[in-house]
């Protein structure tokens, strides 16, 4: 999308341009996991500084006249615009399903008092063995507004951990571009991803060899297949690709990438790319501790709100490694995200004008990839062996060896 007038800013990355303009300084206010309920424990500030390393800006003006990468926000409207039956947003304007709720370990006795606030309790989820989640989808048959169908649920069992039904959207435009050939293919590794659908007859997919889940039929997004692209970038890989849109306009929900993280648990798939954000939801942050307990290596996209943003997740969770972006240059994309969750950045730009493919969507996957040729098997201290041998490979942005913006440094495809 391309923002000509600072009208057609989101909150955030208004934020950020002004930071830009010396108006303000730019803040990342670090939320930490949720624990038992839903409420956020936040997490001392981490100043940033008023300008954006290495970016060469001439000023707001020439920020505003470049094409940003669409942020959370402006992403979470266009939902709400389009399908306002079955999307929502919860007290702190984070995108949920509307009428349906999560809860791990719900007892016998909770669970009927729960239903006899006309609420239908859904076990059938995979996850609950792989993962030890104990998971619950609860929908509300009384078609309740999204606040008091919560406050009834934890009157009905208070002692119950009670969540919402979260969406988690591409961090990325993924345009109508299509990835260029790849060189010719080496033998390849087993790469994970959860996002939209792939689709195989795209040309660095060739020599790749595709597992799917998610999804009784095969649909292709152009994100996933973008994301896709650059994670496999032409080899013989094995790409365990899970599907949570299976090409409705809604997807993304909190229980289908856990079942999801549970099926590459599954299939033994080492290192997992995520290049889609939300908020934090005490559901998913047990998912990902769980799978890098297990030995599994996370790899998620930072997210396009700007560097004033607060984190997004599952990026931000402890022991994912996040991924910011640059511009062929090696400038960081000024909607790229900053704060402590942003381990390395790498390139988020492919190809221009039209056909430009922009945001941490992008650049998490050279990373998910790098991160596969040292881990290969989930494994005890895998994501630390991982994230330590990638910051040995980083080239840093900074005399002190961490980037404000990058982490701990750049990294090539």
């Amino acid at each position: 999308m391309s923002l000509r007038r600072a009208s057609a800013l989101s909150v955030p990355v208004l934020a950020m341009v002004l930071a830009l303009a010396g108006n303000a300084p730019a803040q990342a206010q670090l939320l930490g996991p949720a624990q038992r309920v839903l409420p956020n424990v936040p997490l001392p500030s981490t100043p940033l500084p008023a300008t954006v390393p290495g970016a060469n800006l001439q000023g707001v003006d020439h920020l505003l006249r470049r094409p940003l990468a669409l942020g959370l926000k402006v992403q979470v409207d266009r939902l709400l615009r389009r399908e306002p039956r079955r999307v929502t947003v919860d007290p702190k304007g984070a995108p949920v399903l509307r009428g349906e709720f999560l809860a791990m370990g719900l007892s016998d006795a909770q669970r009927d008092a729960v239903q006899v606030q006309g609420f239908t309790v859904d076990r059938a989820n995979s996850a609950d063995a792989t993962l030890g989640l104990d998971l619950a989808v609860l929908h509300d048959t009384r078609g309740r507004g999204t606040r008091q169908a919560m406050r009834d649920l934890q009157h009905a069992a208070p002692d119950a951990a009670f969540t919402y039904q979260h969406l988690y959207l591409p961090a990325g435009d993924a345009g109508t571009a299509s990835v260029a050939d790849s060189p010719a293919a080496v033998p390849g590794r087993s790469v994970g991803m959860v996002d939209g659908g792939v689709d195989p007859a795209d040309p660095a997919l060739a020599q790749a060899r595709l597992e799917t889940h998610g999804c009784g039929r095969t649909t292709a997004s152009r994100h996933g297949t973008a994301v896709a692209a650059r994670l496999v970038a032409g080899d013989a890989d094995t790409l365990y690709a899970a599907d949570l849109w299976c090409g409705d306009e809604v997807g993304g929900a909190t229980s289908g990438l856990v079942d999801a993280l549970a099926w590459m648990d599954r299939e033994h798939v080492a290192v997992i790319n995520i290049s889609l954000v939300g908020p934090d939801n005490p559901v998913l942050a047990h998912a990902v501790q769980a799978m890098i307990a297990r030995g599994h290596v996370l790899v998620g996209a930072a997210g396009n709100d700007g560097p004033a943003a607060p984190p997004l997740f599952p990026a931000a969770y402890p022991g994912v490694i996040g991924v910011g972006a640059v511009d062929a240059r090696g400038r960081v994309l000024p909607e790229s995200a900053a704060g402590r969750q942003v381990a390395f950045c790498a390139l988020g730009v492919v190809g221009s004008g039209r056909d430009m493919l922009r945001g941490t969507s992008f650049a998490a996957p050279i990373v998910a990839r790098r991160a596969a040729q040292v881990v290969d098997v989930p494994q005890p201290g895998a994501a630390a062996q991982a994230l330590q041998r990638l910051i040995g490979e980083a080239r840093t942005l900074d005399a002190q060896g961490r980037d404000p913006r990058c982490g701990h440094g750049l990294l090539s495809p």
